[in-house]
């Protein structure tokens, strides 16, 4: 026992004395009280990196600087879902902060300098700050740049150094203080409460290894660095209306990689955005060359140009680099370090560390910004004027075809201060329609209507407006950190040419895009018969739950009708008859005005249940569908992001209860069972089980837990799998060995047997595919595409799909002509040879069950939103079909 206590003690006496000496190297700067203003590590009672602090400590403590220094002003910008608010600070010298509201409204005007003679903006280029931004921890569980965030507010409130305070007065800087606070606390609860007294360095120790679904996503599980062009989430509306507000000259977003990895610095490596201003690169690396200065006289490790690439416009780095600024990206190493871990070459790496290095690029960035202040703001300028746009696009015309996500693309457009406008006449142009063809695309004369969207390009946002809506961007690189395609229109499954000469002709600007409902009669106002809702409408689902919610029976129909007055319903629109709805019969009418004011959809009510064409509205081939009791699998080894999308698909957007189940809580799965207070799910529970993508599905459906899964869905439920959850159930090592995979063959060529280690990367790297658009078609006649158009863009990340059979109701397939196939992106022939003609979403029924196939994910990040109905068809109306 004397032995295990005294081991215990030197392990202690070991911790302390590493901690010591880490913060005797690293020294964060303490400038003594300055009014009721002290340091962090006085106000927080510990040095940072001691431990991690909790959001709302660090908002007092950024509240508190505000409240004292007249170098900082406070904001909230917004609030999560967990209803943590949102903060920026603004901090520069005190006679700047005192002419804020000017310094801002002169920014904002050079955005449209390019209207006037440089001599018009010259007094402005000559006295105003640059203006520079931060993010920090838009990954929550990347939490070391709150800390640094809290140290470097502090150094800008109170320094002295001369250096510093006449940097202050030539620059503006905003600090995003933390993008995702839920995502952080998620995190930093856990942590503190696992944390060792002894310190854990040793990587296999538990505070390394947070639980699923660790604190790097948002409330919804969302990953927020992927968000900021779409704005699917509060966080992200509120950090990009903030930003537009000031639209920065220079932005660096703050993260963390693996804690093996040393710092990372600009410049990045390919693919780039070849739109960019050429003079990027050179400035990427003046800033990256100012953060290594620091980091060489202190013998800090750093690399630079490899790894990360900026060609997404959706990160903390590109999006401000499309807005027309030098945006930046760096990446200290620590994700999962917690206050101290060992790296893979003995190395103990600190959270004082992490924190430091974030500081010390964080300063240095306000010190660079300020030595370059005039040529910076040259930069912008240069960047908002379109004359130096390289793209050849004038316009993009957007068709208001009543297309249900119209509006979320003109919302995004006018949402980050794009200029849209509506054409008031009928028109004809040579355009190069996205439907048509290969992603090349021809350009042909094409007619236009009265009220189509056009977004021209003479405007400041061009380098935004054209990655966003161009159809497909030259890609120098097939490797790549992200995906290869994003292009709005595709996503959002919008009728879209490209414009690529001036247009003359009357229009009128667009400020807003929110869709008005009401009840519309048809056939006088007699006594009501039924109500119908065209399932296509945007938020038709969202009223289907809620129609549930209210006890109300619905029907869908099984094909389009006609009413006596010409109205056209497509299949699956939704009737409610009053018949069979008696007890509410009253409350009907005032139910239907209300859902259709507050949803913005229009629903119809009709006197009488016979149509001029198809089917009567009473007829029995309507069938009834009623709300399902719906299961979402969760927990390892279940994706974390697509579990996330269908969480808030169905929970936030459409307002349907589905139940996260843990898989080891699952009766019928052959994971062990820990058991729980409130007993174990049974599939016999629901109705619909979801399984989102997932690695090792085998050790949760093993050969007792798939004769579980047959017997269930004999009996009628509806089993939906996405990605490599529905390649799991394909394939003869299948349980539905009836079903065959169209899979890319394995490459047995010379060359492949034949490369060096460093030709690997590249050589595979060209036969994946890296999140290409594909043109697709659609069998709206079935109740999985119900409300959907024939065509659609599929995203798709590999060369594997569904081969058509008997058994197959193959109600999604690529185009058959592989030259056509890519829309958008890179693919090499081969895969796209093999995908051509083939089944990327199908249903195969099973007894009185059904398996639903979705090989590709329809609705990623939920901003490829062209597809993502069908989701909520396989859960809201395929079950009762």
């Amino acid at each position: 026992m004397r032995v295990f206590l005294l081991l215990q003690l030197f392990l202690i006496s070991f911790f302390v004395a590493a901690q010591t000496d880490i913060y005797q190297r690293l020294q964060l700067p303490d400038n003594g009280r300055v009014g009721e203003i002290v340091s962090p590590a006085e106000f927080l009672g510990y040095q940072l990196g001691e431990r991690f602090t909790e959001y709302a400590r660090s908002v007092e403590y950024f509240r508190l600087l505000a409240a004292n220094s007249d170098r900082i002003k406070i904001e909230q910008y917004g609030e999560t879902y967990e209803r943590r608010p949102l903060l920026l600070l603004t901090i520069s010298d005190a006679a700047n902060m005192a002419r804020l509201e000017d310094i801002r409204q002169k920014q904002l005007s050079l955005v449209s300098a390019f209207k006037r003679a440089r001599s018009q903006v010259q007094g402005t280029v000559d006295e105003q700050p640059v203006i520079n931004s931060y993010s920090y921890n838009i990954h929550g569980n990347e939490a070391s740049s709150t800390e640094a965030a809290m140290q470097v507010a502090y150094e800008l409130a109170t320094s002295r150094d001369p250096a510093l305070l006449d940097a202050l007065k030539k620059t503006v800087n905003l600090l995003f203080v933390c993008i995702n606070p839920d995502g952080r606390d998620r995190y930093v609860y856990w942590y503190n409460g696992a944390a060792r007294h002894t310190g854990g360095q040793e990587p296999r120790d538990l505070e390394h290894y947070a639980p699923w679904p660790n604190g790097r996503t948002n409330h919804y599980w969302f990953d927020l660095n992927r968000d900021w062009v779409w704005g699917v989430h509060p966080e992200s509306r509120g950090h990009t209306a903030a930003y537009q507000r000031w639209m920065p000259q220079v932005h660096t977003d703050y993260h963390e990689q693996g804690y093996n990895a040393n710092y990372f610095t600009v410049p990045g490596t390919t693919p780039r955005n070849l739109l960019l201003p050429d003079a990027y690169e050179v400035w990427a690396d003046t800033f990256g060359r100012a953060n290594i200065h620091e980091f060489n006289k202190q013998s800090l490790s750093y690399f630079t140009r490899d790894a990360f690439d900026f060609y997404y416009p959706s990160y903390g780095s590109s999006y401000p680099t499309v807005m027309g600024a030098i945006g930046m990206l760096t990446e200290q190493g620590g994700i999962a370090a917690g206050r101290a871990v060992e790296t893979n070459d003995g190395y103990v790496l600190t959270l004082r560390q992490r924190v430091y290095d974030h500081f010390v690029t964080s300063i240095a960035q306000v010190k660079a910004a300020a030595r370059n202040r005039a040529a910076l703001i040259d930069y912008s300028i240069a960047a908002w004027n379109p004359l130096n746009s390289k793209a050849p696009a004038t316009a993009y015309a957007i068709e208001a075809d009543g297309s249900e996500y119209v509006e979320d693309v003109i919302n995004i457009l006018l949402s980050h201060g794009v200029e849209v406008e509506r054409a008031t006449e009928s028109f004809t142009a040579v355009a190069k329609d996205y439907r048509q063809g290969d992603a090349a695309g021809k350009a042909a004369k094409k007619s236009f209507q009265s009220g189509t969207y056009l977004v021209g390009t003479e405007q400041a946002r061009h380098l935004f407006v054209n990655s966003l809506l161009n159809r497909d961007l030259q890609i120098e690189d097939s490797v790549m950190y992200d995906m290869s395609t994003w292009s709005a229109p595709l996503a959002y499954n919008l009728e879209t040419s490209v414009i690529e000469a001036p247009l003359t002709l009357d229009t009128e600007p667009v400020t807003s895009f929110e869709r008005s409902g009401g009840v519309v009669e048809v056939g006088g106002s007699g006594k009501a018969y039924a109500y119908v809702i065209n399932w296509g409408q945007r938020r038709a689902p969202r009223v289907l739950a809620k129609l549930w919610g209210k006890g109300v029976r619905v029907r869908s129909s099984v094909s389009g009708f006609t009413a006596d007055d010409g109205t056209a319903f497509a299949p699956g629109s939704l009737v409610m008859l009053v018949g069979r709805n008696l007890e509410m019969e009253a409350e009907l009418p005032a139910l239907m005005q209300s859902l259709a004011a507050k949803e913005g959809v229009t629903i119809h009510r009709f006197t009488t249940g016979r149509m001029a064409d198809g089917n009567d509205l009473g007829s029995t081939r309507n069938f009834p569908i009623k709300q399902p009791r719906v299961a979402l699998l969760v927990e390892p080894p279940f994706d974390v992001l697509t579990s996330g999308q269908i969480y808030w698909l169905f929970d936030f957007e459409t307002e349907l209860p589905v139940d996260r189940i843990r898989a080891s809580t699952l009766e019928e799965t052959d994971l062990p069972k820990f058991g729980s207070r409130y007993g174990l799910a049974s599939l016999y529970d629901y109705d619909v089980l979801i399984l989102p993508e997932a690695r090792g599905l085998r050790e949760v459906f093993g050969s007792e837990g798939q004769e579980h899964l047959k017997q269930w869905l004999s009996a009628g439920g509806t089993l939906v799998a996405i990605g490599s959850s529905a390649e799991f159930f394909a394939g003869s090592g299948s349980i539905f060995k009836d079903q065959p995979l169209c899979k890319a063959k394995e490459d047995t060529s010379e060359v492949s047997k034949t490369l060096t280690y460093a030709e690997q990367n590249d050589y595979y790297g060209k036969r994946r595919i890296p999140g290409s658009a594909l043109h697709a078609t659609l069998d709206v006649t079935h109740p999985l595409a119900f409300g959907l158009k024939d065509q659609v863009y599929a995203l798709n990340f590999g060369p594997t799909a569904l081969c058509p059979d008997a058994g197959l109701e193959s109600v999604g397939r690529y185009v058959t002509d592989a030259k056509s196939l890519l829309a958008s992106g890179y693919a090499s022939d081969e895969n796209l040879k093999t995908l051509a003609g083939n089944t990327w979403a199908g249903v195969r029924n099973y007894g009185q069950g059904r398996v639903v196939y979705f090989m590709e994910n329809p609705h990623y990040r939920m901003f490829w939103r062209g597809p993502s109905r069908m989701m909520l068809n396989a859960v809201m109306v395929l079950p009762g079909s």
